[in-house]
């Protein structure tokens, strides 16, 4: 055992700078893990820097000033932000009110259409797996209705905490782009004046990282602004929710679109019912998945690493039970962080090993 231990040691920390970057590692997760939920804002503002640093650098390239493509770049960030406060989350939540007060009739329409099932396939359905799959369903639904109606009441607290964070979270963005070699020039002064292993392994992630990062940003957008557009032409009801639902569905690779089709698929039908309107639907949004995934990932996506479905899966899975929803919306470039680093990290030969037999 401690001649494995010893040669696992040599393979993977014989490097002083391997040892280091461990523990730094293991520090940042630890931290998160215990000291997330109060540094949340800080961490989010760094999240979206992250993404607005690439266009800073893209304008500079260009020949703007940096300080001035800081400051168009956070001009267009707040832009999008009170926008997205003022104009989309209004509609958003309107629907989703909406939505719970329909969800009576909705739920009577699913339990009509239920209990035709065991008529037309009795060998498959059973009207007591109707009526299970029914309680289940409408015991989910009235309590996110509940949660709904008690939201204004009990949820005060959380919306001053999302007005801290709309005053927060701009602030430390600029300060985080105007200041970002000065932050990380301080960060540096703590480590070793000699670390190429460092430097590859930062140039990778941020390699990365910065793609996948941004360019699922821009899938988002793209994705969810053509699903709300073909929605609204088809007249489907909830369009800016549904459109939502489909944009940040693009985060969680082959989960996101299978979850997000359901409610897609149930409220066509019962808006529209088993007709071509509910036909068209399903077409257009199975034709907005398809082009997503065989045009515009290849694109957007052409300079990462892709990840094999198994390890997104397990990824989603691990990440999601460690700090829930953040953890599934986070999943994919903290995996794609951890592959760039084993990618980069320094393996010694087994010689050592050898010797000791």
């Amino acid at each position: 055992m401690v001649r494995i231990l010893r040669g696992l040691a040599h393979k993977y920390f014989s490097d002083d700078e391997a040892v280091i970057l461990f523990l730094l590692i293991l520090i940042g997760i630890l931290g998160i893990i215990f000291l997330g939920h109060m540094l949340a804002p800080a961490i989010a503002a760094l999240i979206v820097a992250f993404i607005l640093q690439g266009l800073v650098t893209k304008l500079t390239r260009l020949g703007v000033p940096e300080l001035a493509a800081i400051v168009g770049v956070f001009v267009v960030f707040l832009g999008v932000l009170m926008g997205f406060l003022f104009g989309l989350l209004p509609l958003i939540w309107t629907q989703v009110t909406s939505l719970a007060g329909e969800a009576p009739r909705i739920f009577r329409e699913m339990q009509s259409y239920l209990e035709l099932l065991p008529q037309q396939y009795p060998t498959l359905v059973s009207m007591e797996t109707v009526n299970t799959i029914y309680y289940q369903v409408t015991t989910e639904a009235g309590r996110i209705t509940q949660w709904l109606v008690s939201f204004s009441l009990s949820s005060i607290p959380d919306v001053v905490a999302l007005l801290i964070y709309m005053v927060l979270v701009p602030i430390l963005v600029f300060f985080f782009l105007k200041d970002r070699r000065l932050l990380l020039g301080s960060i540096g002064r703590l480590l070793p004046n000699q670390r190429p292993m460092m430097l590859q392994i930062w140039h990778e992630v941020n390699l990365q990282c910065a793609n996948y990062v941004r360019g699922k940003a821009v899938e988002i957008l793209i994705v969810g602004g053509v699903t709300y557009v073909a929605f609204k032409l088809l007249g489907m009801p909830y369009a800016a929710l549904l459109a939502l639902l489909v944009g940040l569905s693009v985060v969680i690779p082959y989960i996101g679109a299978a979850v997000v089709t359901v409610p897609v698929a149930m409220i066509g039908l019962f808006a529209f019912g088993w007709g071509s309107q509910f036909i068209w639907v399903m077409v257009v949004y199975g034709i907005i998945q398809a082009l997503d995934g065989n045009v515009l990932v290849p694109v957007l996506f052409s300079e990462v690493n892709n990840l094999h479905p198994v390890v997104i899966i397990i990824a989603v899975l691990f990440f999601g039970g460690i700090w829930g929803l953040w953890g599934v919306f986070f999943a994919i470039p903290l995996a794609t962080m951890l592959k760039a680093v084993f990618s980069a990290w320094p393996v010694k030969d087994n010689g050592y090993e050898m010797t000791e037999r």
